[in-house]
């Protein structure tokens, strides 16, 4: 049953108390912080209905998330650049302390703050083909918000964080299978289905149980980044943004960062 979330998600819900949420910002999911603001609001939501007992997260069957809408960044003001690094802090925050089962789904790319919405999940299934999934922020030329840090630090081994966070270049769907970064590759006509089938043996644990122990597992980094939300105190809060921003931006933009 499509219930439709409006906005720029789309909620479908599934036997079993599944619920698939897919990011809809045509045409590659570039993040704004109102989109931000909405996918947060939604997990905060889904996380509160009893009803819903796990959550499948999806982009395009071409791309999960390019990450930051590069075409607006240049003309971000201090307050825009911090609006940004609020709503990437709260939001990757909310999905990673998310207390149901959290299955990811990319078939297509993951690319920078894109990537992160797979980083966050519990279990990520990837889709066979040319998929991509990297950090760029290097290459954009700014430093990463403390939760998306976190989170890297966290769900990354120290070779792929190493590699990705600082040449800026993606790996391969083989690649990031090899990496730990998802757990299972299977025909792209099939991912959503497997996540689906995943969601649901996920949420045959006891609610309660499943909830204390991704607590456990997640609580240190989990505590760090709320603690960053509740007093607005990530350094980059106050500057985000350097002299070299813009102009890479731009080059990333144009093909040639």
């Amino acid at each position: 049953m499509a219930d439709g979330a409006g906005g720029q998600l789309i909620e479908t819900r599934v036997e079993g108390g599944i619920v698939v949420v897919q990011l809809d910002r045509p045409p590659a999911n570039a993040l704004t912080a109102d989109f931000l603001d909405e996918i947060d609001a939604a997990a905060r939501r889904l996380a509160g209905d009893a009803s819903v007992r796990a959550v499948v997260l999806r982009g395009y069957e071409k791309v999960f998330s390019g990450g930051m809408d590069l075409k607006a960044l240049p003309s971000f003001d201090e307050a825009e650049q911090r609006a940004v690094v609020d709503g990437l802090n709260s939001c990757y925050g909310t999905l990673y302390a998310f207390p149901k089962p959290l299955v990811a789904v990319a078939t297509g790319h993951a690319i920078a703050g894109g990537l992160f919405f797979i980083l966050a999940a519990d279990y990520r299934i990837g889709g066979e083909g040319r998929a991509l999934f990297g950090l760029a922020e290097v290459r954009v030329g700014v430093s990463f918000p403390l939760a998306p840090l976190e989170i890297a630090r966290a769900e990354l081994t120290a070779p792929m964080a190493r590699r990705l966070l600082l040449t800026g270049q993606p790996v391969t769907m083989s690649e990031a299978l090899a990496g730990g970064i998802v757990d299972e590759v299977v025909a792209p006509d099939q991912a959503e289905a497997r996540a689906i089938e995943k969601a649901r043996e996920m949420a045959r644990s006891p609610a309660e149980a499943y909830a204390a122990i991704k607590r456990q597992i997640r609580g240190a980094v989990i505590d760090r980044i709320e603690h960053a939300v509740a007093n607005l105190d990530d350094p980059l809060r106050a500057h985000w943004f350097t002299d070299e921003t813009v102009p890479a931006a731009k080059r990333v933009l144009a093909g040639e960062g």
